[in-house]
């Protein structure tokens, strides 16, 4: 009697364990960290002019662990000065500039490894480098005017299983926008040179911190034969 309570005891528990590593349809979460900025007024060094970013996430976590599709909102403070500039610009005087970014985007994302904790069948990782690229839509508030644009976020992380539900990541961001106003009108046409659709555009770059936490279980049945 003993040895079948201890029995039933380990097993509730091997149970309990199989519940906190179930897979999740979705996961939400936030993010904070350093934004940059490249175009007229900085050409090489994305963080010379650090500023603040912010993001909300929402993901789509497919079946297959390798894949999620992913929703973006997200904040940025820009800045950067033409005095920064080592060649001739056609100025007198220097030009300065500060702009909030509000990015709205989705994303298709790809881990290296099969991502989660637990289901040993389907040999997981609590770790993974990934990449990710999308479409999306960028507005500037500069000079007291607002512009929009057009953009492709592209970005390389790594994200770690703090808990079966709770992930945290570290992710670095380029982000070209078909456009070249997020540094306002005065920078856009700084050489006389007039702007293409797709040469002369601006980037912004965002490295970030971000924590998520999953939710919408979904039932996985195991069909591999060992």
């Amino acid at each position: 009697m003993i040895c079948l309570c201890l029995c039933m005891c380990v097993s509730e528990s091997a149970v309990a364990r199989e519940v906190e590593t179930d897979s999740y349809k979705f996961d939400v979460g936030v993010s904070a960290g350093m934004s940059g900025y490249l175009g007229d007024a900085n050409q090489s060094n994305v963080f010379k002019h650090p500023g603040f970013a912010a993001a909300l996430t929402g993901r789509y976590l497919f079946a297959d662990t390798r894949w999620a599709l992913r929703a973006v909102l997200a904040t940025a403070s820009l800045s950067g000065s033409t005095s920064d500039l080592s060649g001739v610009v056609p100025v007198e005087a220097p030009i300065d500039f500060k702009s909030q970014i509000y990015d709205l985007g989705v994303r298709g994302e790809a881990n290296f490894f099969p991502y989660g904790i637990g289901r040993t069948y389907q040999r997981l990782r609590r770790w993974t480098p990934y990449l990710a690229v999308g479409v999306g839509l960028t507005m500037a508030s500069c000079e007291g005017k607002m512009y929009t644009a057009m953009s492709i976020p592209m970005a390389v992380g790594v994200k770690y299983k703090l808990k079966p539900r709770l992930n945290l990541a570290v992710e670095w961001c380029m982000t070209r926008t078909l456009g070249d106003h997020i540094d306002g009108e005065q920078l856009s046409d700084l050489f006389m040179i007039k702007s293409e659709f797709m040469k002369n555009c601006d980037w912004h770059s965002s490295l970030t911190l971000s924590i998520t936490y999953e939710f919408g279980k979904r039932c996985v049945t195991c069909h591999r034969v060992d």
